[in-house]
């Protein structure tokens, strides 16, 4: 006999949807197949199965000290001169990631 059914609808953002499908597909798993497995985990871990901590907003300048601040721009620095940069966009969707 086969294994009963049910469904789950949720409601989100056109383009999370479309970015989170295009990653399922390049894996190979369809979305089903992601929420079984997701629900799975949820019941396995009896709870949400990763953090839910909010990440620390990224320092502003005026609360950095000079010494911390020429770090970080050393780090830059030292960045750029090893041609490890993204572009704007990517460096912007990486911004907007982390706030």
């Amino acid at each position: 006999m086969a294994a009963k059914t049910a469904n789950v609808t949720a409601r989100i953002q056109p383009d999370i949807k479309k970015q989170a499908e295009a990653i399922l597909d390049r894996l190979g798993i369809p979305v089903s197949v992601f929420i079984d497995m997701t629900y799975r985990q949820v019941i396995m871990h009896d709870g949400v199965p990763f953090s839910l901590n909010i990440p620390d907003k990224l320092a502003a300048r005026d609360a950095m000290t000079k010494a911390e601040f020429d770090g970080m721009m050393q780090t830059g620095l030292d960045q750029a001169k090893r041609n490890e940069s993204v572009s704007v966009g990517e460096a912007f969707r990486q911004l907007k990631d982390e706030l």
